[in-house]
């Protein structure tokens, strides 16, 4: 068993940690000096730790300091009981042990709480009997031999079947003879009695020991008083008295008076009296002293002692905890004993003076109307002297009850509550009240309606006494209902009249009545906006709390969400205005807490219609993205150019673009008339350019739809402006004027192509040997042609002449119809081609050849 108890204790070291507080542990009260309570671990590795008990609660010292001690590395801390630990679960069965551990700074207090259990084999011997005065009792030596004089009561040994005995001895001359104690704590006096014995202190020791081999012990003192002598007696034989039925309990009744020393009184019969009681003798007041529950013992041979209920005072005190006026003036009583017969300086509460006024007084209601007996009471009361019991005289008492309309009427129910629904139909019956007059079977009674806090004071009304809705509820604003405080008056007849406040309390519950609603809504979104907030839905419910609704989505797309409680609605994903433009979704709305059943619920829902707004995804692209023109132009005239194509293939609906020249329009010859470029040249202005110029045009073409952010491309036009200005042809054989002509347009597109580069390399070589063979076939053929420019033929320019001279009507076949002759003049003139117009100065009026590709005049 030793063994067993150190492994626990070695266990509870190494899992238990100060960490762990509080600690709730029970301890037997028969645990004695030294029994360890609770037993803990911890590591302060770096400091020496201390813990201390800082309080107790209750007060005692049945606890040592906490012991501190190192073991294996760790700290090892035990609380035990103190040499003085005498653990009682009747007297206090919870203490609080406040501890604090410190280790360096670390800081930390928790409480022990100790419940002490009560041990049925345990015997613990309490108050002033177990004391080293012990407990001292009174007697007359008029007492009756063998009777009752003391109870020796040791709370929880009821049950336990103790045994108790006097252990001290008794022998004589000094005892006339032993008392006895049973097992029931009746102290008894000696058979031979206790005549003669006035003054005398009898010491006894008693012994308490139970079945399971446990004891204690406690001393008992028995003083014996002398018994003077006396004469008692009433001063009327007889006394005939009327009260009404409404005196409440501890009244006075009538007070009686006899003659003699040292009085007491008691109502002899009926025994025990119901419904009166008497007041002690005099000189009981201030008086300590045991108490009896032996009636033969009571007066005359114990001090302020009666049979059951001993000192009306005492009785009326802790029966219903009324106290007298003459109670409180005359202080308490200097014992502490109580009607059970617990010795002085017990546990038990100390009780109120026990007056002597021989004063009858009511300690139950007397109602006739519960009661028929009440209506005439016969008392006999007897005085006799406190020592001298056999000194005694009687009265006949009779106390007469009149009837009192005392008692209010009494309404069942006495609280009426309802609990219905706001939808109830006005006339429903709520309660119907009933009432009964206990003063009056056949009473009839007045009704009345008060209301307390009325929302609404016309939701209620009473017929005669059934209660009814009187209006229709409404709980759908706020304050209107949910609670009516109304009572009922109820008063009844009698003299003086008596009425009853019945309250009333009538609960409203909320119904769910309407479906929430909300409006159709639209939303523009831009197909390229990031995620966020479009918009909100609004929902609205009539039902009190107003707007109580919930949002919830069913068949939405994932890219949109709506907020379960605000109703916002959320786009989470992209948009795509040219796979879907618009999106009708539904939102279902469920309100809730409007109803006095959480799972009540309505439901409503409306479309939403979300409308993508185009934004445009891709950059235009321009057929071709490169030109490359050559025009002719003359002062003071404006002409198209060309027109810049562009289109997005992935969206070809969309038209409309813009046109911006961002690059090389030097001097603003050109601009844009939409998409076609158009070249500028005014009479005034710049100098006209003698030779031919090349202009670089970058063209930017944004798309111009509805979005803020437009995509771009540019477009490269190059142009070769060459100046064309009117002359006449000189010939050998006359002059001829040409009129000053249109110039002609002429467009070169050339086509861009990016090659693989491995097509570059072959490409790149193969072109260097076709370079060289066509290079050296040139020189040859140029050398031929040389020879033949030294030396032109007359017929040749002749027709040349004629070629021009002849053109007449519109420009394209003025421009056109050299190109042609050229083509198809023979050999001999090819040398001319570099000159393919004629013109005449209109300064000098000089005819000049000119090149139409590079602007070389010739003159004439």
């Amino acid at each position: 068993m030793v063994l067993l108890r150190l492994l626990v204790l070695l266990f509870a070291l190494v899992v238990t940690d100060l960490h762990s507080l509080p600690w709730f542990i029970n301890v037997s009260e028969s645990q004695g000096p030294g029994t360890i309570l609770q037993s803990f671990s911890f590591n302060c590795s770096s400091h020496t730790p201390t813990l201390e008990l800082l309080d107790v609660q209750p007060a005692t010292t049945f606890f040592n300091r906490p012991s501190l001690a190192r073991w294996q590395g760790i700290y090892v801390g035990k609380v035990t009981l103190s040499s003085s630990a005498r653990l009682d679960a009747l007297t206090v069965n919870h203490y609080k042990l406040q501890l604090r551990f410190t280790c360096g700074n670390y800081v930390m207090e928790g409480p022990l709480f100790v419940d002490v259990q009560r041990d049925p084999g345990h015997i613990q011997c309490a108050g002033q009997f177990a004391s080293q005065a012990g407990e001292m009792i009174q007697v007359p030596e008029t007492v009756t031999p063998g009777a009752r004089l003391y109870t020796l009561l040791l709370p929880g040994l009821e049950s336990q079947g103790a045994q108790m005995s006097i252990i001290s001895v008794q022998d004589p001359p000094y005892f006339p003879g032993p008392f006895s104690i049973n097992e029931q704590g009746w102290l008894q006096a000696p058979s031979q009695g206790l005549k003669g014995q006035a003054g005398k202190v009898f010491q006894l020791q008693i012994s308490v020991s139970s079945g399971q081999g446990q004891s204690c012990q406690g001393m008992v003192m028995v003083k014996v008083l002398s018994a003077p002598s006396s004469q008692v007696s009433f001063l009327e034989q007889a006394q005939n008295i009327t009260i009404p039925e409404n005196l409440v309990p501890g009244s006075e009744v009538v007070q009686v008076h006899a003659r003699g020393s040292d009085l007491r009184y008691e109502i002899l019969s009926p025994m025990p009296s119901p419904f009166f009681a008497i007041g002690q003798g005099e000189g009981c007041r201030g008086r300590g002293g045991t108490r009896s529950l032996d009636a033969s013992v009571a007066g005359p041979e114990v001090p302020c002692t009666t049979s059951l209920p001993f000192c009306f005072e005492t009785w009326l005190w802790r029966r219903t905890g009324i106290l007298l006026p003459e109670d409180l003036e005359g202080g308490w009583l200097g014992g502490s004993g109580n009607e059970l017969g617990v010795g002085q300086n017990s546990a038990s509460p100390t009780l109120p003076p026990c007056p002597a006024d021989g004063v009858v007084r009511s300690i139950a209601p007397l109602e006739l109307a519960r009661a028929a007996g009440t209506a005439v009471t016969r008392l006999q009361v007897k005085a006799f002297e406190r020592l001298r019991p056999w000194a005694i005289a009687k009265l006949d008492l009779t106390v007469n009850v009149q009837l009192v309309n005392q008692w209010p009427p009494r309404c069942l129910p006495a609280l009426l509550m309802s609990q219905i629904p706001e939808t109830v139909p006005m006339g429903t019956v709520l309660h119907t009240l009933t009432c009964t007059d206990p003063d009056s079977a056949g009473a009839t009674f007045d009704y009345q309606l008060l209301f307390g806090s009325p929302p609404n004071p016309n939701s209620l009304c009473l017929h005669d006494r059934v209660l009814e809705v009187n209006a229709t509820l409404d709980c759908d604003t706020p304050g209107a209902c949910f609670q009516y405080a109304a009572s009922i008056l109820v008063l009844d007849g009698g003299q003086p009249q008596m009425t009853t406040e019945v309250p009333v309390l009538v609960m409203v519950t909320p119904v769910n009545e309407f479906s929430p609603v909300c409006a159709p809504r639209t939303f523009r979104v831009r197909e390229d906006a990031e995620p966020h907030t479009i918009g909100s839905v609004v929902g609205t419910d009539m039902d009190y709390p107003h707007d109580s609704v919930e949002y919830y989505t069913s068949g939405w797309p994932a890219i949109f969400a709506v907020d379960r409680l605000s109703g916002e609605v959320h786009l989470l994903g992209p948009l795509d205005y040219e796979q879907q433009r618009l999106y009708r979704l539904t939102v279902l709305l469920i309100d809730h807490g409007q109803d006095w059943d959480p799972t009540c619920h309505r439901s409503g829902s409306c479309t939403i219609t979300i409308e993508v707004e185009d934004v445009n995804d891709y950059a235009p692209e321009c057929e071709p993205s490169f030109q490359e023109l050559t025009i002719y132009t003359s002062l003071g005239r404006s002409m198209e150019v060309t027109k810049v194509s562009c289109r997005i293939p992935q969206e070809p609906q969309r038209l409309a673009f813009s046109y911006n020249i961002v690059g090389g329009n030097s001097q603003s010859r050109f601009s844009l008339q939409g998409a076609i470029l158009v070249h500028n040249d005014p009479a005034l202005g710049p100098p006209w350019p003698e030779q031919p110029r090349t202009y670089e045009l970058l063209i930017c073409v944004a798309d111009a739809g509805p979005s803020i952010s437009h995509l771009s491309t540019t477009a490269t036009i190059i142009v070769h402006l060459v100046p064309w200005k009117a002359s006449t042809v000189a010939t050998s054989t006359h002059r001829a004027t040409v009129p000053s002509m249109i110039p002609l347009l002429v467009t070169d597109v050339e086509a861009f192509w990016q090659p693989e580069p491995w097509f570059v390399v072959v490409l790149t070589a193969t072109g260097t040997l076709l370079l060289l063979a066509v290079g050296w076939l040139l020189c040859k053929l140029l050398q031929g042609l040389a020879q033949l420019l030294q030396e032109p033929s007359k017929p040749a320019q002749a027709l040349l002449l004629n070629s021009i001279q002849g053109t007449e009507g519109p420009i394209e076949g003025f421009v056109e119809a050299p190109r042609m002759e050229m083509s198809q003049a023979p050999s001999s003139i090819i040398s001319l081609q570099h000159f393919d117009g004629r013109a005449q100065d209109s300064r000098t009026g000089r005819d000049y050849l000119f090149n139409t590709r590079t602007g070389t005049r010739r003159w004439l």
